[in-house]
């Protein structure tokens, strides 16, 4: 089912696609996941973040980048930024783990906190590029950040013998759902179904597809912070009218059990973010998007996007527990 790969250029690496056992038993069928918290900085935004770095400091000789995150594009930035010799400043929100800014002092980077969401850290960041001569690595929002996640798909080409039966994958602002439907439209499979997961409170991708429009929601409300923008980009409303694209959202007391039970079954510790991707299995989404009918039963492979996440220890989980669970 599965063949090997090289390991690409760049910052990224080849990530592993593992059958889950437990996953591929409830399904009644095959779950594959894509390890991007094996990624040097723990979580997928390194190949899209990484690659438009990269071409900032072909093109440009920048005074340095700036970039606004809720932890894992700040990670990614600072992370290619030292590689590159770049300075780095990362804004973020004051809801961001303390053990994220430990990490990205570790990394080199310079950190400013701002405001209570990522919206904040945002224009905070830039006005830091207006005023410092600095230059933008946004988040989610730019073609070579999308063109960057690409690499996903084509390493799922060149590994799987046949296509997926669907792409499950956890939805923030919406860039590595924009890179994966970019990259399925490269390698043909543009009519795989791609399952895009939120949290209540989180949910601004599911909004705007109910509306008709994009939304920007009045707070962040969700503890899964790094799907904490109040907005999705244009593109990613674009790419949710085709018919292959589902919206779900569940709470953040399934994704927490869906952490639980990942940690429990495959060792593997993963943020609230990663566990709204977890829980379309580990919750029945799934299940239920075929009894109606929205997928197909039996399913092909399923592939879920292990997104990962550098914000979450054991210390950060038992937080979670505590503060979901009370």
């Amino acid at each position: 089912m599965l063949r090997t790969m090289s390991k690409p250029d760049g910052f990224h690496i080849v990530t592993p696609l593992l059958e889950s056992t437990g996953m591929s038993k409830r399904m009644g069928s095959s779950v594959y996941l894509k390890m991007e918290s094996s990624q040097p900085t723990g979580s997928f935004k390194i190949r899209g973040i990484g690659f438009m770095c990269q071409n900032v400091a072909s093109s440009t000789k920048p005074n340095g980048v700036v970039c606004s995150s809720g932890g894992n594009a700040g990670m990614a930035t600072a992370y290619a930024a030292r590689k590159l010799n770049l300075p780095a400043t990362i804004v973020l929100p004051s809801a961001t783990p303390q053990l994220v800014v430990q990490k990205l002092k570790d990394q080199g980077a310079t950190v400013k906190v701002a405001g209570k969401v990522w919206d904040d850290a945002n224009d905070e960041a830039l006005r830091l590029a207006e005023s410092e001569g600095l230059t933008v690595i946004p988040p989610f929002n730019h073609p070579l950040i999308w063109k960057g996640h690409t690499s996903i798909v084509h390493e799922l080409k060149a590994s799987l013998t046949t296509k997926p039966g669907a792409i499950v994958l956890s939805v923030g602002g919406g860039g590595l759902f924009c890179g994966v439907m970019q990259g399925l439209d490269e390698v043909g499979w543009g009519s795989v179904p791609v399952l895009c997961m939120e949290t209540v409170g989180a949910d601004c991708f599911n909004a705007a597809l109910k509306a008709g429009e994009l939304v920007t929601l009045p707070d962040i409300t969700s503890e899964a912070t790094c799907l904490g923008a109040k907005t999705a980009c244009r593109q990613a409303f674009e790419y949710s009218k085709r018919p292959t694209v589902i919206s779900e959202v569940v709470t953040d007391l399934q994704a927490l059990e869906a952490m639980e039970l990942f940690l429990d079954e495959e060792r593997v510790l993963v943020e609230l973010a990663c566990g709204a991707a977890l829980a379309a299995v580990y919750s029945g989404v799934i299940q239920r998007l075929q009894e109606t009918e929205r997928l197909p039963k039996p399913l092909g492979p399923l592939v879920i996007i292990v997104c990962g996440g550098g914000s979450v220890n054991w210390a950060q989980l038992q937080h979670l527990q505590a503060v979901i669970r009370k």
